[in-house]
């Protein structure tokens, strides 16, 4: 393995979250397993909730037009892996100071171009693929593009040590009751979406029938979500008598959650609903029923990524087809099966435990290229 390093991760945020919650989990994974890590960031304020306590080992530092490499340490300091966050383009300031060093000491940098995760078949034939910088300071050096996956051909997933652990001993009732959530028994489902097409019919569903005839809580995450809920329901006291006839349905709406928090709303809930890249992949380690909403695309290129998602889930044909009417394609909204749903989630956490997680094969993969870079 390799020994402590210096890592520099840099990210730009588009929006929703998704890239500085990825990022962040990898800089304090990192962090965790004795390496220091500095995370240029142009928005850090997610960071105000995602992670509250920051991490010991990671020094988030702004990237803005013209970063601070001075004060950042970067001479005193310099890195040993440069990372840009999918394909964001690190500073050229900061690659001409790596290159300097490189002449001076001939040592130069690991550079590794993180891509998006997807289950989709080019990802096995690109992942490790070398590209030779042509131009610039650091030409003739190598970027590495490295991608994250569901297979032993792929980069692995985020899943930091002693996750199932902490998993194992999670309270649900304790931590319920830490929200301020007055739980009596009923099914709990957590809400985290963008605005989905089908979300009054299925609120509406819940409403009349809860959730295996049961009664359902729904636990509701801040921000898009609560605002398409509320369009949903077409009054801000949060639900319509009419939508609520038989007390089947009731809400809580959540405030912003860190990110370990938010693993314990995955671990707390009998289904969830997630959106985007990084809670997709806590809802795979939380081994519960989920459905995802994949971030829509114009050109529906998004369509392909959630299909061969399913593929590798696995998923039964009511959970495929709920995916796609969540996923606004044409259709209703099936009755969900949470024992199949169930059986399926469990099934692919196990195949994914299998294998290496995206740290522990990212760091394998710079020792290696490492000792071959002179």
């Amino acid at each position: 393995m390799l020994e402590p390093r210096v890592w520099d991760i840099f990210c730009k945020v588009i929006d929703n979250f998704g890239d500085i919650g990825v990022c962040w989990r990898l800089a304090a994974d990192l962090a965790s397993r004795g390496h220091q890590v500095r995370l240029w960031v142009d928005d850090a304020s997610a960071l105000r909730w995602m992670a509250p306590s920051g991490c010991d080992g990671v020094r988030v530092l702004p990237w803005d037009q013209a970063p601070d490499l001075a004060a950042a340490g970067l001479q005193e300091q310099p890195c040993d892996v440069m990372i840009e966050a999918f394909g964001c383009d690190i500073a050229p300031e900061f690659i001409a100071v790596c290159a300097r060093r490189h002449l001076a000491v001939g040592q130069k940098p690991v550079w590794i171009n993180l891509e998006y995760l997807s289950a989709e078949g080019y990802v096995e034939r690109c992942h490790a693929m070398p590209s030779p910088v042509q131009a610039g300071p650091a030409a003739g050096w190598i970027k590495w593009f490295y991608y994250p996956g569901f297979t032993a051909q792929t980069g692995g997933l985020l899943r930091e040590p002693g996750l199932p652990a902490r998993q194992a001993g999670f309270d649900r009732a304790a931590w319920l009751a830490a929200q301020g959530i007055d739980w009596g028994g009923e099914k709990l489902v957590s809400l985290f979406c963008y605005e989905p097409p089908a979300l009054a019919a299925l609120l509406a569903r819940w409403a009349q029938h809860g959730l295996q005839g049961q009664p359902l809580r729904l636990l509701l995450a801040a921000g898009r979500a609560q605002t398409a809920v509320k369009a949903a329901l077409n009054d801000e006291k949060c639900l319509q008598p009419i939508y609520n006839v038989h007390g089947l349905l009731s809400i809580s709406y959540l405030e912003l959650l860190p990110q370990n928090q938010f693993d314990h709303l995955l671990w707390a809930c009998d289904l969830n609903f997630v959106r985007g890249e990084d809670s997709v992949v806590r809802a795979l380690w939380a081994g519960k029923p989920f459905v995802w909403q994949i971030y829509p695309q114009h050109d529906a290129a998004h369509v392909a990524k959630l299909q061969a998602f399913l593929d590798m889930l696995q998923a039964p044909p009511s959970l495929r087809r709920f995916h796609e009417v969540w996923n606004a394609l044409d259709g209703e909204l099936p009755t969900a099966d949470l024992p199949a749903w169930s059986r399926c989630a469990l099934a692919a956490r196990q195949r994914q435990q299998q294998q290496d997680d995206l740290a522990t094969q990212l760091v394998r993969f710079v020792a290696h290229n490492e000792r071959q870079t002179p």
